[in-house]
């Protein structure tokens, strides 16, 4: 339920219905295991940043990560669509309310894919103004051909898809992904992927059990990491 000293803040979405989820997380939830180690992907690049850079966190949601490092004394500012808080303000990515070259890294996770395929351009070149020559953007997406999905076209002839159609209206593959942070002008420099989707284990038995079987995500964590083109989710670090 929504704190009832925040009811005057917008909220919609999935916001409206659920509050804030993901910083009450349930540990039974199927994405939980793939959250915890974007978690931890989040933690290991903001602790690389220097202390004095300037953070904005894009699609920031409930902007879990825009509190904890603000009162850590980072200089971090969130921005979201579809909530409002003391430390998230309401605007767009597509209109992005800061000036050209102001900012040292943004981070874009999980929101790309919410997008129609029209507005992804508008929306990484948006990052791409803001951001200081050689500042870094980290941005996560999730890979419509990981090796699940694959598999379930070729064996059963439909895509696994990792949300309805409805939300993740501008979901691609690795690939597009790449090329489309590519063609905005940016250099990847790194890439990882996150939960490798093996057959049959990760969605009859994992998804199931999540926080019973969170060891087992863990252990192909390693494969996911060097294989992002079969994982799940995909973390790019990408320099203007």
């Amino acid at each position: 339920m929504i704190d009832s000293n925040e009811t005057s803040l917008y909220r919609n979405w999935e916001y409206a219905n659920l509050g804030d989820y993901h910083r009450n997380l349930d540990l039974n939830w199927s994405y939980a295991p793939t959250y915890l180690q974007k978690v931890k992907l989040v933690y290991e690049f903001i602790n690389s940043l220097p202390k004095n850079n300037k953070i904005l966190d894009v699609g920031c949601g409930e902007g879990v990560f825009v509190e904890d490092f603000s009162k850590q004394g980072r200089n971090i500012k969130g921005l979201d669509f579809n909530y409002e808080s003391e430390f998230v303000q309401r605007g767009d990515v597509r209109k992005i309310p800061y000036d050209d070259c102001s900012l040292d890294a943004v981070l874009f996770l999980d929101a790309l894919e919410h997008l129609a395929f029209i507005d992804q351009p508008t929306a990484l070149s948006e990052i791409y103004r803001i951001l200081k020559p050689e500042g870094i953007l980290f941005l996560s997406v999730p890979n419509l051909a990981h090796l699940n999905s694959r598999y379930s076209l070729l064996f059963q002839g439909k895509l696994d898809r990792t949300d309805a159609v409805i939300d993740h209206v501008g979901e691609r593959p690795f690939w597009e992904n790449k090329q489309i942070i590519q063609e905005t002008g940016f250099k990847i420099i790194n890439i990882q992927g996150v939960t490798l989707t093996l057959p049959i284990i990760y969605r009859k038995l994992i998804c199931k059990k999540a926080k019973k079987l969170r060891w087992l995500h863990d252990l192909f964590e390693p494969l996911a990491r060097i294989m992002p083109s079969l994982a799940m989710l995909t973390f790019f670090v990408c320099k203007k």
